[in-house]
């Protein structure tokens, strides 16, 4: 019997082992088509470093989760001092940056959850975000937080997919 296998992902078995549990034969072993997948760290300094023991972001596959990512100004590691559109606007850079570096666009966004130190700066917000996200928007949860590093007004993560 010709057996071939085509497994996209897999977590850390060994070739035998994940043949073994299909059912396959040892000469299956030469044949099979099997991707590990492992994830990478990205790291831009086009947006600003992690402030703790995290990655701007981590690639998995076809995948990219993006760390949050707040108002920081990576040319010189200050917060930006000002309105939510300001800081909305410096966080989307942030996060366009990150994306890059891992191989991606805004158009490659599938998701994104939004942290407001104040919903009621949500309008204001959105008006800048939609200019990110104009075309087909991903999907989006917003909350409101009572405090957010460096008391930023606004910090927002998110999920890319090719």
């Amino acid at each position: 019997m010709n057996t071939r296998l085509n497994y996209r992902y897999l977590l850390p078995l060994s070739a035998l082992a994940v043949l073994a549990l299909a059912g396959c034969g040892e000469k299956a072993v030469e044949e099979a088509d099997i991707h590990v997948v492992t994830k990478q760290v990205i790291v831009t300094e086009a947006a600003p470093e992690a402030i703790g023991p995290y990655s701007q972001a981590i690639g998995f596959g076809d995948q990219l989760f993006l760390a949050g990512q707040i108002a920081i100004d990576p040319s010189t590691g200050a917060m930006i001092a000002g309105p939510i559109e300001d800081q909305t606007r410096q966080v989307l850079e942030n996060l366009k940056a990150v994306l890059e570096a891992g191989g991606m666009s805004m158009a490659d966004v599938v998701s994104t959850t939004v942290y407001l130190k104040n919903l009621t700066d949500f309008p204001r917000m959105n008006t800048i975000y939609a200019e990110y996200f104009s075309a087909n928007p991903p999907a989006r949860a917003t909350v409101e937080v009572s405090r957010l590093p460096l008391d930023a007004l606004i910090e927002i993560s998110a999920i890319a997919a090719k």
